[in-house]
């Protein structure tokens, strides 16, 4: 199409399009207006959800009713809500490229399964050597690893999507193997090496599978037929510029509605039980700092992406909150000490991760600012050379204004 017949100087060049690795790499580290509110919206849902527990007590029986075997149904909607948006953006040919980085796979695997429940134990018997039941509740959320709520952190941290999502069904297939073989040994096996009390418990392989089915299996299977339906039907473009935009809102409402539901359905134990909540959110502070550190090291030292690494630091941080309250209730009861220590897992998990995004974010240009320079540079020589050359062609087109026309009439490439 011709230019405006104003313009009088030389068209300028239209923009290169970056390699993914160099569009990452200078994406702005920050997070967007609404995100960046978002420790004000949870707050708020948080205080939505004591309210509740203090002015309407039986709203929290009346939530805890709707439950089907050992899955809280409003919860599960909550959960299903949150990461269905998170799992329709993941481009899930690009997902296989994952299996392929060793680095990511084997340092995530070391970190979840072997360093994770090893450092909760420790933490739990250096705490609570003296509370038996809270020390038991402890150690079973450092079993549970995160397949839910990590997509979110990690999103809003800038991680890789993909990789996230590969990482989250890996930790999910392990957590159905290896849970009930891991409870059996760091609440039975390695105390009585070590000379310390140990706790007898069985958990059930059905309640495991059912938790990740549920809480993984189902947006991830939507999400996965929403890309190929969508993309199939119309187009990427029309799938990632149209549909996502109106679905990616409804991550934060689930987000929300599932933290007032959490708070409003165990709120009364937390205002009951203040001190107690307390000597329980003080070694999980420690652990969501130290995992997030193991992890964020980690991938720096083994030379992953900041993209990467934020999603091995997140994946490594987080617990399935929902499996570790299920397994303390159906094992020990919902009065007891042990479904204490998993219900309060989530309201310390939350903002504590919530202020981990924050420090992933202060962290890239300070430990990233290599790869992030190098790109920037790369983009800059690639927008001067195509300056250059359109200045070189436009020579000839300068001495006959009348032949504007003529010579912009072959369209310019595409905008990506």
């Amino acid at each position: 199409m011709p230019f405006p017949e104003s313009t009088t100087s030389r068209p300028t060049a239209p923009p290169t399009v970056q390699p993914a690795a160099a569009q990452n790499a200078i994406a702005p580290a920050r997070l967007g207006a609404v995100d960046r509110l978002l420790p004000v919206w949870i707050l708020a849902a948080m205080a939505l959800g004591l309210l509740l527990a203090v002015v309407a007590p039986g709203v929290g029986d009346l939530l805890a009713a709707f439950t089907i075997g050992s899955v809280s149904v409003p919860i599960a909607i909550g959960l299903l809500v949150m990461m269905y948006p998170v799992l329709a953006k993941v481009r899930y040919t690009d997902a296989r490229a994952v299996a392929r980085d060793r680095r990511l796979l084997v340092s995530s695997l070391v970190l979840n399964w072997l360093l994770g429940p090893a450092l909760m134990f420790a933490l739990a018997w250096i705490f609570l050597p003296d509370l038996p039941e809270y020390r038991t509740g402890l150690i079973i959320v450092g079993l549970a690893r995160c397949i839910a709520m990590v997509l979110i952190w990690n999103d809003l941290a800038c991680g890789d999507r993909e990789a996230a999502a590969f990482l989250v069904a890996l930790n999910s297939v392990f957590q159905v193997i290896a849970f009930a073989a891991l409870g059996w040994f760091y609440l039975q096996v390695l105390p009585a090496w070590l000379g310390l009390s140990t706790t007898s418990a069985e958990f059930s392989i059905w309640a495991i599978t059912v938790s990740v089915l549920v809480f993984l299996g189902i947006p991830l299977l939507a999400g996965y037929l929403s890309r190929r339906v969508g993309e199939a039907t119309r187009s990427r473009d029309w799938y990632e510029s149209r549909f996502l935009p109106k679905i990616s809102p409804f991550a934060l409402y689930g987000l929300l509605f599932t933290i007032a539901l959490l708070f409003a359905l165990q709120g009364r134990q937390v205002i009951d039980r203040p001190f107690d909540v307390a000597l329980i959110a003080l070694p999980l502070l420690v652990y969501f700092a130290v995992m997030f550190a193991a992890g964020f090291a980690t991938g720096k030292l083994t030379g992953l992406s900041y993209e990467r690494t934020t999603t091995l630091a997140f994946t490594a941080a987080g617990n399935n909150f929902e499996l570790a309250i299920a397994v303390a209730i159906g094992t020990f009861g919902a009065t007891s000490g042990q479904a204490l220590a998993g219900i309060v897992g989530p309201l310390i998990e939350v903002p504590a991760l919530v202020a981990l995004v924050y420090v992933a974010l202060w962290l890239r240009p300070r430990l990233f600012s290599g790869a992030a320079a190098q790109a920037t540079a790369a983009a800059d020589t690639d927008v001067t050379a195509d300056t250059d050359v359109t200045a070189d062609t436009d020579v000839t087109a300068d001495t006959d204004v009348t032949d504007v026309t003529d010579v912009t009439a072959d369209p310019l490439p595409d905008r990506v």
